[in-house]
């Protein structure tokens, strides 16, 4: 499936992402990098020219932080906003905030008793604000395979195999977005997709992260790997520590198993090499949202000299 010549043995896997070791372990091209706000909440891009455009879910987003993202990123379009006022009619800063907001982007507003808003609400914490837009954009997988990553690097994709916690695969997300990581490969079956409690957890990342969803991780990562990325798996039983691997500079894929039964086996065969976080603690494991953001900073900081790094205030 065009291996390169020059690519390393590779490295056997192991245990299962619940031992000691690891914890389960257009680009930014595509998703537009933030800018002003556009009037009537900015049109979806989606990929580039020929890509089908499916849509991945994520039409109801609930929680401040990811709203104000939908809104500002301007990837797709925003329908309305429900907001819910105190007795007194009033709405607190961050609310008001989003109101003034959407009122700038055109987006219509309206004012709902709390009950009503927890009454349509998918998450157990809205934070008094729920959203409609339009479905996330999925993108092609021979896309991501040439995104550059946050600073015009090489690709830098990560793939979740088999993460089904909603609240884990949010947090996951939001770490790989922070740390530069130019897209995200989901299998369709036995995976979380996108909800809304992954939407929260993820608190705006899937507006900026192209994400496509494969039927099978095993040929994806086969087709990865013939486009000329490097496939490095998170497992507790890799022989390789992660901060080791010596190609992780260059177009790679980060895939991440789920606790406890860690990378499939088909997946694992896939692999160039399989690392996992050296842990210097009594506990055997860490979740997988704590083993992505460590992991996904790792390779950032082996990128670190290349063209372009630069990071952002928080």
């Amino acid at each position: 499936m065009g291996r390169r010549p020059d690519r390393p043995k590779r490295v056997a896997g192991g245990r299962g992402a619940g031992g000691r070791g690891s914890g389960g372990g257009g680009s930014r091209g595509a998703a537009p990098p933030r800018r002003a706000p556009e009037k009537g909440g900015g049109r979806p891009t989606g990929g580039g020219s020929g890509s089908r455009q499916r849509g991945l879910g994520g039409d109801q987003v609930e929680g401040r932080q990811a709203v104000r993202e939908l809104l500002l990123a301007g990837r797709r379009r925003t329908f309305e906003l429900l907001v819910s006022a105190g007795e007194d009619g009033r709405l607190d800063g961050p609310l008001a905030d989003l109101v003034e907001l959407a009122d700038d982007l055109r987006v219509p507003v309206q004012r709902v008793a709390r009950t009503k808003l927890d009454a349509q609400a998918r998450t157990d914490a809205p934070q008094g604000v729920i959203a409609r837009a339009e479905p996330l954009p999925e993108t092609e997988l021979d896309e991501l395979a040439v995104t550059p990553s946050a600073e015009g690097g090489p690709p830098f994709l990560v793939a979740v195999d088999g993460v089904t916690d909603p609240g884990n695969l949010g947090a996951l997300l939001r770490s790989a977005e922070c740390a530069g990581v130019s897209g995200i490969v989901l299998p369709r079956h036995r995976a979380a997709h996108v909800t809304p409690t992954v939407t929260k957890a993820a608190a705006g990342a899937i507006e900026h992260l192209p994400i496509a969803v494969v039927g099978g991780l095993p040929a994806a990562l086969e087709q990865l790997k013939a486009s000329g990325l490097w496939i490095v798996g998170l497992d507790a039983g890799g022989d390789t520590a992660l901060h080791e691997i010596p190609f992780a500079a260059d177009p790679v894929v980060l895939v991440l198993g789920a606790e406890g039964a860690g990378l499939s086996r088909l997946v694992r065969q896939r692999c160039d090499a399989v690392a996992s976080i050296p842990l210097r603690g009594v506990l055997g494991s860490l979740n997988v949202a704590a083993a992505a953001a460590i992991a996904t900073y790792e390779i950032a900081r082996s990128r670190g000299s290349g063209p372009g790094a630069e990071t952002r205030e928080p």
